[in-house]
């Protein structure tokens, strides 16, 4: 593996995708965001998640996103972006782009289209190969359920010695810490980020298995941070007690609003002017929308303050 400057740690919260009412993109509002979840203490930020919406853009809106946010963030923080597609020479193509714009990172879910459309292990090692080909930068594979793929700790742990840029790997399958456990375990010093997802449902089970980073909602960035500065600084009773306090916000959006969560704490703040996500994803239930401010105002999140 090439020896690299740095490894990336910490929280680098998902960037919801904005939309007008019309259901076009809104830039200004989308750089709003950007600069809030800077401000709110990102260590770095991914786009073009599924909390991103991606799978409701064109290509030419990703191909803007891309080049306009990296360009808008000018290096104040690291940016991963993500390039899945099920084609190995697409996704390959994305990953040179998004480098090219100045990534620091691409993250990459296994090929997978509908519900039942898959490859085999073989064919996934070969896809990671080519993107990995294609580009100087990490891949963080995304271990998701969402692409019904199962890809063991052994596997990825033997892309990780044998793919030069396969390094950093997001745990969102059930049992991801004792997941996280095995991959570190088995990889070693290949395995240059074993990260935490689904929102932090999981943060402390996978910060004790060893996590190294969080990719979180991008709704609160500031209460994550305390939480995961607090574990990496060794006070793991205070990231405990910081963790329960910010569990019912982390569980509402983990399991009752999803990516529209983010969205919707900034409307509430006035950072972006519209919540609403791109048809035919359905807005949030009303009283759910209620619940999830209500909770977030017992926090004081900077994201109800910073477009005030």
């Amino acid at each position: 593996m090439t020896q690299r400057q740095r490894r990336y740690q910490g929280v680098f919260p998902v960037v919801p995708t904005i939309f007008a009412e019309n259901g076009e993109l809104d830039m200004p509002g989308q750089k709003r965001c950007i600069d809030f979840m800077i401000d709110a203490g990102s260590d770095g930020l991914c786009v073009l998640a599924n909390f991103s919406e991606q799978f409701a853009l064109s290509d030419g809106e990703r191909e803007r996103l891309t080049s306009e946010l990296l360009a808008h963030v000018a290096g104040r923080v690291p940016v991963i972006v993500t390039t899945t597609h099920f084609s190995t020479a697409v996704c390959a193509e994305r990953s040179r782009s998004a480098q090219a714009e100045g990534a620091a990172m691409v993250m990459v879910m296994p090929p997978y289209h509908g519900a039942t459309i898959r490859v085999s292990e073989a064919q996934v090692h070969a896809f990671y190969a080519g993107v990995s080909a294609a580009i100087d930068i990490p891949i963080m594979i995304q271990d998701a359920p969402v692409a019904g793929t199962p890809l063991s700790a052994e596997f990825l742990a033997r892309m990780a010695r044998e793919i030069e840029q396969v390094s950093y790997f997001k745990i969102e399958t059930a049992g991801a810490a004792s997941k996280l456990r095995e991959l570190i375990r088995l990889g070693g010093d290949a395995i240059e980020g074993p990260w935490d997802g689904e929102e932090g449902i999981t943060l402390m089970p996978d910060l004790e298995a060893g996590a190294t980073g969080a990719m979180t909602g991008g709704g609160y960035p500031d209460g994550m941070r305390r939480i995961v500065d607090a574990w990496r600084q060794g006070r793991q009773d205070e990231a405990a007690e910081l963790y329960q306090q910010w569990l019912p916000l982390i569980n509402y959006e983990n399991r009752q609003t999803g990516l529209l969560a983010a969205k919707a704490l900034m409307k509430a703040g006035g950072i972006i002017d519209c919540e609403a996500p791109r048809h035919p994803f359905p807005p949030m239930n009303p009283a759910v929308r209620e619940g999830l401010l209500r909770t977030a105002r017992r926090l004081d999140p900077m994201v109800l303050r910073w477009g005030r």
